[in-house]
């Protein structure tokens, strides 16, 4: 049984963002009730997929909640959501506060049926800036962030986005910490409380914590950005057959691998001399290094590194890393059986608790898989369901 289990959270998120995160609360044993519109999470129709509306990266991002359908323009859907926010621990949403608000969804209204509501949003912006309407998406908070600068700084000088969605996951994850807060507050006050989490601002907070630098003084020390992580030649070493993924970062890793290539005499230039003096030379250091990496093969460097106790990765590519030894040695990959999509594959919760260990509680649902079961528990009749699915306020999904 995992630490939040007893817990209920209304999860109105949708796309990436939100519902990575609640998956997250899901496989610590909550209780994720999924409220989805008719049309269902947008993210349910990327592909491939074995069956219309169950796409790869809805199942990875949706694992272990239980989906419901209602339509919230519909005063008879927002009247049943209004039911169940009054059972709920949380509420979490992902759309503009101002969209909430349209459906009367508001934190005053949801705090007046249930005060102990933690109601938490993520979004664009902070609603106190000019910033607060405007919509936001990975690529635009990545780009407002500074993230393709310095991707262009350390690259060819083009901006490019973080080929992952990085914003997404990275303020999800915020807002995981931002409902675990609240959930603690209520817990012992009773009482629940509007989380805001925007965005942009937490991807800037991500950003600078590295790269703020000589900025963080008053007047200004240099015009920001950390060196070794904007080296462009900070990159996976090409070796004489592939490549290899190495960091040789402190005194004690430079001394070890100079010995055992046999070049101590590297260790007396300057430039070597410690942390600061590497970090004033990286380019020309890294530049260096990658010619000496070329001399060898990847499997001569792996068994060179690893014996001088020199940090050394391979370079997976998205199917070798499904065959990583250690990744099956800890069993980070499991075949699970879905009711409708057969055989998936599904990745363990990385972290180990050694009382409370999460675990998915289930795949990712079909579309209003569980809708008449979250109805009835809240306290629908069996006639109140039907009326609601006759006025299309909810849509009711044959069992799987």
């Amino acid at each position: 049984m995992g630490p939040l289990a007893g817990f209920t959270i209304l999860d109105l998120t949708s796309v990436l963002m939100g519902p990575y995160g609640t998956q997250v609360l899901a496989d610590m044993g909550a209780d994720v009730i999924k409220v989805e519109s008719p049309e269902g999470d947008i993210v349910r129709q990327i592909g491939p997929g074995r069956t219309p509306g169950m796409g790869g990266m809805f199942h990875n991002a949706n694992r272990g909640k239980r989906s419901i359908v209602l339509d919230l323009k519909k005063p008879e859907g927002r009247d049943a959501l209004l039911r169940l926010a009054k059972q709920a621990n949380a509420l979490v949403y992902n759309v503009r506060p101002q969209a909430m608000a349209r459906l009367g969804l508001d934190y005053e209204t949801l705090a007046a049926i249930n005060p102990a509501l933690v109601y938490v949003g993520a979004f664009g912006y902070g609603q106190s800036g000019p910033y607060a309407a405007k919509p936001a998406y990975d690529d635009l908070i990545q780009g407002a962030a500074a993230v393709p600068t310095l991707l262009a700084a350390a690259g060819d000088g083009t901006p490019r986005y973080v080929p992952v969605t990085i914003a997404d996951r990275i303020v999800g994850l915020m807002m995981v910490n931002a409902i675990m807060g609240g959930l603690m507050h209520q817990q012992r006050t009773g009482m629940g409380q509007r989380i805001d989490v925007p965005m942009f601002e937490s991807m800037t907070e991500f950003v600078l914590v590295d790269h703020l630098g000589g900025l963080t003084y008053d007047p200004p020390l240099d015009h920001g950005g950390y060196a070794r992580l904007l080296s462009r030649y900070r990159r996976p070493y090409k070796t004489s057959d592939g490549y290899l993924c190495v960091l040789i970062y402190n005194d004690k890793h430079w001394r070890s691998f100079f010995e055992a290539i046999g070049r101590p005499e590297f260790l007396q230039q300057p430039r070597f001399a410690n942390h600061a003096a590497r970090t004033k030379h990286i380019d020309e250091i890294y530049e260096e290094i990658g010619h000496i990496f070329l001399t060898r093969t990847t499997a001569e460097w792996r068994e060179l590194l690893e014996r001088a106790d020199i940090p050394v990765m391979p370079m997976h590519t998205l199917e070798t890393i499904l065959d990583d030894p250690h990744l099956k040695a800890v069993d980070f990959f499991r075949t699970v059986d879905h009711p409708v999509e057969g055989r998936i594959r599904q990745m363990r919760v990385p972290s180990t608790w050694s009382v409370t260990q999460p675990e998915p509680a289930g795949p990712a649902p079909t579309l209003g898989q569980h809708g008449r079961d979250i109805l009835r528990e809240a306290g629908f009749s069996a006639d109140e369901i039907e009326q609601l699915a006759q006025q299309k306020a909810v849509h009711l999904a044959a069992p799987p």
